[in-house]
């Protein structure tokens, strides 16, 4: 028995399923998690002594690869003044600042300690705002794990959401209504049969937690058009794609302005963090200079902000960065792509710059119901091929794929090798 295996006989005993978060989770590779030890550049270590080429970069935020020396320095000065205060701090200002300043969508910005927390609280805010109930998201789109987010399509698209999972009551899902991805007729249809009482459209602009599914021309385009045309405001979560895909994230990428922005622990450079902002009118709804109540002791913490500020100042004084990761991403995925042609498999493989996926369905993946299609059993035979030598992927058809810049050309074509092998 390996230790990963051991740790994981132990963990079970005392953690649910063994694991902290469901997508840590091998269940549905049938394999034990793997248990980490530490992590450099583009390789992450276990337990056993084992070394990977990393494609999960803690679920995206090691944009530079793991461990940076720039950022590791800068955690251990901060460090030094102590860990926490619940009192604000010079840093908190100057990430603030320093956001607002670069990215013409945000004119405010207030700091949280993770995605979901961003999620709920933007959402309250717009609805504040708008003085409207009612939320519209996406089928396949994970905005965290509030209770008003847990929802699926019930019966239909124009059904409200019922509660994804067990404890969420039926009233806390009621005003969240589903539309389809890459559907604008879809959304306008909600948006009309509400009465106008949306408060937010909430959209992944980029699909990236059923796979990864591009938004269709227009789509990103014709969200904004609805939302101006009915009063709602339209919120880009961008825990995935904030700072990845061009400094300004995917509205930048996309030359699409949302209301609103959620990001994730990218801009804490993988430290317990996450931030919602946008427009100062909105965010200035916001207690104590407005009504809409949201705290945090830990909110703006000294550490993770030293550690997200000097990510992002490397991000933005070095953005040859999201070249190089698009350029990495068209080495890597159209190679995949030619495998796949050249051997005459009917796999999809979706990209955008840095994030990939390979689904094992002949349909073009577009939305939820055709990522659905894939073959769960062929991904699990091939996650383990690729763990068993030296590739460490999400455990799970349904994510993403990420590059680092600390990814190499050596480390790609060991990935497409191996790829070429298994097929």
């Amino acid at each position: 028995m390996s230790r990963s295996e051991e740790l994981f006989a132990r963990a079970v005993k005392r953690i649910p399923g063994g694991v902290n978060s469901p997508v840590r989770a091998y269940g549905s590779v049938t394999e034990a998690p793997r248990f980490i030890q530490g992590a450099v550049g583009s390789k992450i270590f276990d337990v056993d002594g084992n070394a990977y080429i990393d494609y999960i970069d803690s679920w995206g935020p090691m944009i530079l690869g793991h461990n940076d020396e720039r950022i590791k320095d800068a955690v251990i000065r901060a460090s030094e003044n102590g860990l926490s205060f619940g009192c604000a701090t010079e840093k908190e200002v100057e990430m603030a600042e320093f956001i607002c300043e670069r990215i013409p969508h945000v004119e405010m910005i207030r700091m949280v300690n993770s995605g979901t927390e961003a999620v709920m609280s933007a959402l309250r805010v717009a609805r504040g705002f708008t003085g409207k109930s009612k939320i519209i998201k996406f089928a396949g789109c994970y905005h965290g794990h509030t209770d008003a987010m847990l929802v699926s399509a019930g019966s239909g698209v124009m059904t409200s959401g019922v509660p994804d999972s067990a404890g969420v009551p039926k009233g806390c899902t009621e005003d969240t209504m589903i539309a389809m991805y890459n559907n604008l007729e879809s959304v306008e249809r909600l948006l009309t049969e509400s009465n106008d009482q949306v408060a937010a459209v909430i959209v992944e602009p980029v699909g990236a937690n059923m796979g990864v599914v591009p938004p269709e021309d227009g789509f990103l385009q014709g969200l904004r058009r609805l939302c101006d045309e009915h009063g709602a405001l339209l919120i880009f979560d961008e825990v995935i794609t904030g700072f990845r895909l061009s400094f300004s994230g995917a509205a930048g990428f996309y030359q699409v302005t949302p209301d609103l922005v959620t990001y994730g622990k990218i801009i804490g450079a993988g430290m317990p963090v996450g931030a919602y902002g946008g427009r100062k009118e909105i965010m200035e709804m916001v207690a104590p200079a407005g009504p809409v109540y949201q705290a945090g002791t830990l909110s703006g913490n000294p550490i993770a902000m030293a550690a997200g500020l000097e990510q992002l100042k490397i991000l933005w004084e070095d953005q040859e960065i999201y070249t190089r990761l698009y350029q990495k991403g068209q080495v890597l995925y159209d190679g995949i792509r030619r495998i796949l042609l050249e051997k005459d498999l009917p796999y999809q493989v979706n990209s955008v710059s840095s994030l990939g996926c390979i689904f094992f369905t002949e349909e073009k993946v577009k939305d939820y119901a055709t990522a659905k299609t894939s073959d769960t059993k062929k991904f699990a035979d091939y996650f383990q091929y690729m763990l068993n030598h030296g590739v460490h992927m999400a455990p799970s058809q349904f994510e993403a794929m990420f590059l680092s810049d600390a990814h190499t050309q050596e480390d790609i074509g060991t990935t497409l090798d191996l790829i070429n092998r298994y097929f």
